[in-house]
């Protein structure tokens, strides 16, 4: 295997060209045909620099232990600083609800989890959130975060008919606003 190695993680038929494209069935002819729940991986430690999760993350892990082996791996393999790209479908959106192979929510905040500064914090201040980073031993920097938004209600706040904020209240409330989140982190090691 490549020294530094590009990943595309559960890529059914969407091959990326310059990744080493992986799933667990043959369907889309990947690279290499392989479970990602079944850990440990077969990349060296330290060996890649970019990871692509293309709606794959959430149908990973129904079993929480399962869910936490695929984050250590995910540390494991990368790099320090590596680019890790993981696009998932909203949890209040038909998309996900549908879909019975959906066995997890993947949100920033789940993901914020396993961020040991951020576990760190939330200890000082007593927060009760589960200090996964700490009891894992991982530590991801969430990057940046994108919630994509049904085209309607994107041309209904351009328009200045809703306000960003109501926008908002309403992806918290209502189901179908937002379609996906995209979420960028990189290692820290």
């Amino acid at each position: 295997m490549n020294k530094s190695m590009r990943l595309n993680l559960g890529c059914g038929v969407n091959k990326l060209d310059g990744y080493i494209n992986v799933d667990k069935f043959d369907y889309g002819k990947p690279d290499i045909v392989m479970d990602l729940e079944q850990t440990p991986w077969h990349f060296p430690d330290d060996s890649v620099q970019e990871i692509v999760l293309h709606h794959t993350l959430e149908h990973l892990g129904k079993d929480a232990q399962t869910f936490f082996e695929i984050i250590k791996e995910i540390y494991r393999v990368c790099q320090n600083g590596a680019l890790i790209e993981i696009s998932v479908p909203h949890p209040r959106h038909d998309h996900f609800i549908n879909d019975p192979t959906h066995v997890r929510i993947i949100t920033p905040a789940l993901m914020g989890l396993f961020s040991k500064k951020n576990c760190l914090k939330w200890q000082k201040m007593g927060a009760p959130n589960s200090p996964l980073a700490l009891y894992l031993d991982v530590d991801f920097h969430i990057e940046s975060f994108t919630i994509n938004i049904e085209k309607k209600y994107l041309e209904q706040v351009s328009l200045g008919k809703l306000s960003e904020d109501d926008l908002m209240q309403m992806i918290d409330t209502f189901n179908n606003i937002a379609t996906s989140y995209k979420i960028i982190m990189r290692p820290v090691k």
